[in-house]
């Protein structure tokens, strides 16, 4: 039976970010590696670090920038194992949700919090006024801890 038009459409449309991200160059496919992986990993981990340094410290931007690279660099672990490279942030959450949320590998939650924390990234990093709260800090500090440790037993699961 074929699908419903409005299903038909949104799956059209979902499909083709992802290919619309490697067909411009966005995300690029490479060898897989376990290498890389290993060593985003480790990456999200020195950026929690850093987060915890920087909310301790009262640096609530630098501590959500930090909080957010973490989550990033989790994210990015799962690209290097499937053999592919991003040139945006916006497709790694594209990538993870067609490749991983869609199949019930992932949460759709993780990949909603990746593109919250990027757009409060954003507006962080570029915006001419402080906004980050206390509340927010802490809560992306959160979300980064939870999001590496998901990704670790994603990795687990899928080898």
């Amino acid at each position: 039976m074929p699908l419903p038009l409005a299903q038909y459409l949104f799956t059209v449309r979902e499909l083709s970010e992802v290919k619309d991200c490697l067909d411009k160059g966005l995300l690029r496919k490479v060898p897989p590696s376990r290498e890389k992986s290993l060593n985003s990993i480790r990456m999200a981990e020195e950026w929690l670090k850093e987060a915890e340094r920087s909310i301790s410290a009262g640096a609530l931007n630098s501590s959500l920038l930090c909080s957010y690279l973490s989550m990033f660099h989790s994210a990015r672990a799962i690209l290097f194992r499937d053999g592919y490279r991003e040139k945006s942030h916006y497709c790694i959450a594209r990538y993870l949700e067609e490749a991983y949320a869609k199949k019930g590998l992932l949460e759709m939650k993780w990949i909603d919090l990746l593109d919250h924390y990027r757009d409060l990234r954003h507006a962080s990093q570029y915006s001419t006024e402080s906004f980050v709260t206390e509340e927010e800090a802490k809560s992306a500090l959160d979300t980064a801890k939870e999001l590496l440790e998901r990704i670790k037993g994603l990795l687990e699961t899928i080898g």
